[in-house]
């Protein structure tokens, strides 16, 4: 286990994480615009809909694998990072960084049913692009907890 992975899965800080990334997702909704951005709205208030805690929910049995892909990009840019914000190192990389948590996504969506799979297969074909968008929080989230 990595300094990301021990900071961010750390007993006394995996709930203010789980907190911190639920409002990175509202967050993140909340900023989407146009056609798009209704159709992202309506897609979380339906997911939103099954259960009131369904996205901490997920982000809990997200949150391992994606600290795990994030621990090499983490560490790369203690190592390599020239002091940049960690926001702005993973922004440089947005596609790397956005295939390496949507390959999580990918391979638990193919096992899901219903209408979170509806709701997934309805938004993976922009879903880089969004995720793309969300770097510089990500990374914020990052810092906070291991920079």
């Amino acid at each position: 286990m990595g300094a990301l992975s021990e900071k961010l899965l750390a007993p006394e800080n995996r709930a203010k994480v789980l907190g911190d990334c639920v409002r990175l997702i509202d967050d993140e909704v909340k900023s989407k615009s146009g056609i798009t951005g209704m159709a992202i709205k309506g897609a979380y208030a339906m997911v939103n809909k099954v259960s009131a805690t369904v996205v901490k929910d997920a982000m809990d049995g997200l949150l391992n694998d994606f600290t795990g892909r994030l621990e090499p990009i983490f560490e790369e840019w203690k190592a390599k990072g020239n002091g940049a914000p960690l926001k702005q190192y993973m922004s440089a990389r947005a596609a790397n960084v956005a295939n390496a948590l949507l390959g999580i996504t990918d391979d638990r969506a193919k096992r899901a049913s219903g209408t979170l799979k509806k709701a997934y297969e309805m938004l993976r074909p922009t879903g880089q692009k969004h995720v793309e968008e969300a770097i510089p929080r990500i990374g914020e989230l990052l810092q906070k907890y291991a920079g």
